[in-house]
This record gives C-alpha cells, structure tokens and sequence, in this order.
C-alpha cells in the first residue's frame, strides 16, 4: 500500500515539478538551492494527508515557497560569507553543485541584474514580488505565508517593484549614450580586444579598485587594456546593470552579487571606472535591471 501511494504521489508531483522549479529558482537565483526546496517539498508532500488538499498545485507552491522563505532567511545570517568561497563552492547549504551550463541558461531566461536586484530585496520583500509579480499569486495566501496582512504583504511587493523598476527613473537619452559606451568596452574586454578597449577609453583613465593584493590605482589606457584582455573568460559573465542610476557591470554567479564596475563617462570616453568587491560597499549600491 505505501509503495502504491508513494507512486500515485509522485506522478502527481511530477506535474508541477517544472513550475516549483521555476518558483524556487526565481526566490534563490542558484540551481542547487532551488533544486533542494523542490526535493523538500516532495518529502512534505509524502509525509501529508493528501486526501485534505484541495488544489494540490496551489499547495505544493505555497510549501516550496516556504521553504525558500526558510533558505533566505538564514542566508541573511551568512552575508558576511567569504567573496572568494561564494564564488568557488557549491552554494551554503545545498546537498549538491550546480551545472553551470544550466545556471547561465536560467539566469539568462530570468535576467541576471533582476537576480542582482532580487538578492538585495529582504526575504519577505523578494517573497511577495515574486509570488505576486511573476506567479500571480494572491495577496491573501502570500500573506499567510510571510505571517503578516495582506496589506502588508501589498505594500512590500510595492515597494520591491519601486527598486526593481528604478530603470524608469533615469534620463532615457543619457542611460542610451553611456550603454553605448559601456555594451563597447564590455564586448572588447570578452573578446580580449586590446584596440578595442583603446577606442572606448580615455588615454589617460584611471581604474580604481578595492581588490586585496591588487593596485588601488592603475592610469593609462594602454596599462589598463594590457592587463584586463587576461580577464576575458571572466568577462563572459559580466553584464550590464543600473548601478546608482547609471550604467555599470556587475558580476553575480548565480545571482551573488561578487564584484561590480561603475564608469566616470564624458562623451564617448571611459574617464574613469572603479572596481567594488567589498561586501559592504555592495551593500550600498542601488541596483537596478536594464529595461529597453
């Protein structure tokens, strides 16, 4: 008999497998995470009465969203984690490491500055947007879920919609002018374009960065290009981003927010650029994804 219900469970299951994976990526940005809070939601299921569920598909999607719930909030305690070990282990927690094949094509489907920005949203700030903005999910049921009122529930979608649409908030001829610039320096650097990245600085830029073991400081075009076309494999994960309301780069595996590049432009020059890697000078930036 409990094999029989084991199975009758799991074909179940299986049909909603794919949007709990969706959900849970969505909440946690990391394959392994989200794979971890589908399989804890298989083993709530197999361990409930499902003869007192009504709709098994809204059931399984409110326990998978508790469970992420559960994962970011104790990733909070973990923030002052080390940069170095976030970016070369499997993530904290999970039973397993991601494919990073599959890593890219979700964050790609999803956006990695959305991931970015999601990551700096509080766990129940992140519950309530994705739930209600990409899932539809009702106030009312992601109020239970969060334990506060469906008002306070609106209120903190409202306000991780504010910071998530923050694009519409800058000079749309200004944000175009300084994309240009930097989609042209990005598209050198992953190519490791030495003229390239000429083109788009300016002779005498200067790069700052906050990098332990590296120069706080490096000035000239040429100085800078020489080094940087070594960075080209590293360069395929950058992306662009609203960075304090103008365009910069950001590196977030598996939407971790590791490293960001802010831009100095004047004209159609890169004047100056800093490097953050510093966990609280991330903390500080306010990003936001790109729109068209």
């Amino acid at each position: 008999m409990t094999n029989h219900r084991t199975e009758y469970l799991g074909q179940l299951f299986e049909t909603e497998r794919d949007h709990l994976r969706a959900v849970a990526y969505r909440m946690l940005g990391s394959t392994a995470e989200a794979e971890d809070a589908v399989q804890e939601t298989w083993l709530r299921l197999n361990r409930s009465d499902v003869r007192a569920i009504e709709n098994l598909g809204g059931w399984l999607t409110t326990v998978v969203a508790r469970v992420c719930l559960d994962v970011l909030r104790s990733r909070e305690s973990r923030r002052e984690a080390s940069l170095d070990s976030q970016s070369t282990e499997p993530v904290a927690g999970s039973s397993r490491a991601s494919d990073p094949e599959q890593e890219a094509i979700l964050a790609d489907s999803v956006g990695v500055a959305l991931l970015v920005v999601l990551d700096t949203l509080t766990p129940p700030e992140r519950l309530a947007f994705v739930m209600h903005d990409m899932f539809d999910v009702p106030f009312d049921e992601i109020a239970s879920i969060i334990g506060r009122s469906p008002t306070a529930a609106r209120q903190l979608a409202s306000r991780a919609r504010r910071r998530i649409r923050g694009a519409n908030r800058v000079q749309r001829a200004e944000l175009n002018r300084e994309r240009k610039v930097v989609n042209a320096f990005l598209a050198a650097l992953r190519a490791g374009d030495f003229e390239g990245l000429l083109a788009v600085l300016d002779p005498e830029v200067v790069f700052r960065a906050d990098i332990p073991g590296a120069p706080a400081e490096v000035r000239g075009a040429r100085d800078w290009a020489q080094g940087a076309v070594a960075f080209r494999q590293l360069a395929q994960s950058v992306q662009p981003a609203l960075v304090n309301g103008s365009i910069g780069l950001v590196f977030a595996p598996r939407g971790r927010l590791l490293r960001v590049l802010t831009f100095e432009i004047v004209g159609e020059k890169i004047v100056g650029a800093d490097v953050i890697t510093n966990p609280e000078r991330l903390r500080q930036l306010e990003l936001s994804p790109l729109t068209e």
